[in-house]
């Protein structure tokens, strides 16, 4: 078992370019660490927007202790709060996902607004103000299309990021598309084994035989670096700029978020067995159905595939020091219909695919890291740049929350 002090010792310690110490991967104190300086304080992907198309969709989320509702509103917004009632604490929505017209705690029928307001207790008192007793409200924003979370008391600043997802993310107009299908898988990992995985495709050739039809597993393209040092993610690139698509290589400040536009392989245009469409009808007002795919990532949770039949949406969530949970969200255009449109399977089936094959690699990963004789080992300065850039980006955040919360007891 580790302390905090222990936690950023080993932290200040890493060796960089390298794999993190076992306890960050296996640790209940490290994986609390985790929660309390990173899922905390960070904007969190919730859902794509389309996920809650009506008033009164909701669904919940379990972050740490941390039970979530995020809903629809009657005004159209969409908004979170703690999953807990005013009265005695009790959870108020169960279900992983539902309807309601009023948010009703089940155990003495306290009812809500899906704003929050508190709008009936029973036999409360002449003196009881239902004012003061509306749901606890959880920082929630929409960013072209893509609902964020952040259970801070102050939560960070996203201007810039929500700038960048207007160009980048808006010409596939994701607030206006529908949910197709989704996917939930619990994979024996912890959260950070299973980002390193996305980040890299050192293994992709040896592993994914779907996706490696369509997908460029080239490092210069996929890596922590511009894809502008590849010459077909350049050509791709400049090919899409001229048309208007913001495409070149966009990484924030702190390396938390990035946006980059890369082409399939040859002639593909879809994440698909033959290359083909998946979906008749293109996407918002992508130009061209060539237009490859927008990757964007926003740590600790989330990855993207943006195309111009369908986007693709990735939602990580921690569940213990070795387990995590992995939500795929397929989206295709409002008014395509399945069967005439696209075939659910032909959608559906490199990425379902994929991510039975990553499943299998990270619990593998964890099962060797379990072991005593697990040590940190080197990246691949070529093949794992994105991996660096994670690791580097997660050390980084959770050392200077410890600093924080050291100096702040120091007071």
């Amino acid at each position: 078992m580790l302390s905090d002090a222990d936690v950023l010792s080993q932290l200040m310690g890493r060796r960089a370019g390298y794999s993190l110490p076992r306890a960050f991967y296996t640790d209940a104190d490290a994986y609390q660490a985790d929660l309390t300086h990173i899922w905390q304080k960070q904007w969190i992907f919730a859902a794509p927007s389309a996920e809650l198309a009506k008033t009164g969709s909701y669904l919940t989320l379990q972050i740490g202790d941390y039970s979530i509702i995020v809903v629809k509103g009657a005004d159209g917004v969409i908004r979170s709060f703690h999953n807990s009632c005013r009265h005695r604490g009790s959870r108020i929505c169960s279900a992983a996902k539902g309807s309601a017209p009023k948010l009703v705690c089940p155990y003495h029928q306290w009812t809500y607004e899906l704003d929050g307001k508190l709008l009936w207790a029973r036999d409360m008192g002449p003196d009881f103000k239902a004012e003061d007793h509306g749901l606890k409200p959880v920082h929630c924003v929409t960013v072209s299309g893509m609902v964020f979370i952040c259970l801070a008391q102050t939560a960070p600043d996203v201007s810039d990021l929500v700038k960048q997802a207007d160009r980048y993310l808006g010409p596939h107009d994701l607030a206006n598309l529908k949910v197709a299908h989704q996917s939930t898988i619990i994979e024996k990992g912890n959260w950070k084994l299973v980002l390193e995985n996305n980040r890299e495709c050192y293994h992709c050739s040896g592993s994914h035989p779907s996706l490696c039809r369509t997908f460029p597993d080239e490092p210069n393209m996929v890596g922590g670096d511009d894809s502008a040092s590849s010459d077909a993610g350049r050509e791709h690139v400049d090919r899409c700029e001229k048309a208007g698509l913001p495409s070149s290589y966009m990484i924030s400040d702190n390396e938390q978020w990035r946006f980059v536009r890369i082409p399939f392989i040859g002639a593909a245009v879809s994440y698909t067995m033959d290359g083909k469409a998946a979906v008749s009808r293109r996407v918002g007002t992508v130009p061209f159905d060539n237009a490859g795919s927008c990757l964007f990532f926003h740590y600790p949770n989330t990855w993207n595939h943006f195309l111009s039949d369908s986007v693709l949406t990735f939602r990580v969530l921690p569940i213990s020091p070795t387990e995590s949970e992995v939500t795929t969200t397929w989206l295709v255009h409002k008014d395509a219909q399945e069967g005439a449109d696209y075939d659910l399977k032909k959608l559906t089936e490199v990425w379902i695919d994929t991510n039975d094959e990553d499943r299998r690699i990270v619990e593998e990963n964890q099962i060797g890291i379990n072991s005593p004789a697990y040590e940190p080992g080197p990246y691949s300065q070529l093949q794992e740049s994105g991996v660096i850039q994670f690791v580097d980006w997660y050390a980084k955040t959770l050392e200077d929350g410890l600093i924080g919360r050291f100096r702040i007891a120091a007071e």
